[in-house]
């Protein structure tokens, strides 16, 4: 526990450095978590190394633009859950972390154009992997309606 309280957030998401460090420590917390570290570090075997740069892109390119991601996370976890399945409290978890790491650390259009994404990340993938449409609110989700 703290004893003095944290300074409350100053900066936005507008540099590829901010990025790097929300990622650095939102999956720092990911890592450390009773329900989530086992996911990366013993499903998944997760290279923090190589795994850490490729998230900075998705996120420098999600809200700055920038060039240099390549990838295709649904495939990514679609493998994973495939191999040991997600649950919809897995899906929580990560949100409420995510939430957790932008709310300590950031403030801005940005920052909340990241949380509004970081939810439908959560919402479209749990929807598609475990019938659920995650999110943090309060009311039962409604399943999405698939094109048919």
């Amino acid at each position: 526990m703290r004893d003095t309280p944290r300074p409350s957030p100053t900066q936005d998401l507008d540099s590829v450095e901010e990025i790097a460090e929300m990622v650095r420590r939102f999956y720092a917390d990911v890592a450390m978590d009773d329900l989530l570290g086992p996911v990366f570090e013993d499903v998944a075997q997760v290279d923090w190394s190589e795994h850490l740069p490729k998230l900075t892109a998705f996120w420098s390119r999600a809200l700055l633009g920038e060039p240099g991601y390549a990838g295709n996370p649904f495939r990514s976890h679609a493998e994973i859950h495939a191999r040991s399945p997600f649950t919809p409290a897995h899906f929580r978890r990560w949100l409420t972390l995510f939430h957790e790491t932008i709310e300590l650390g950031w403030v801005g259009p940005r920052a909340d154009r990241a949380r509004d994404l970081a939810d439908a990340v959560a919402r479209v993938h749990s929807e598609q992997l475990v019938g659920e449409a995650v999110t943090l609110d309060d009311r039962p989700s409604v399943p999405a309606r698939h094109a048919g």
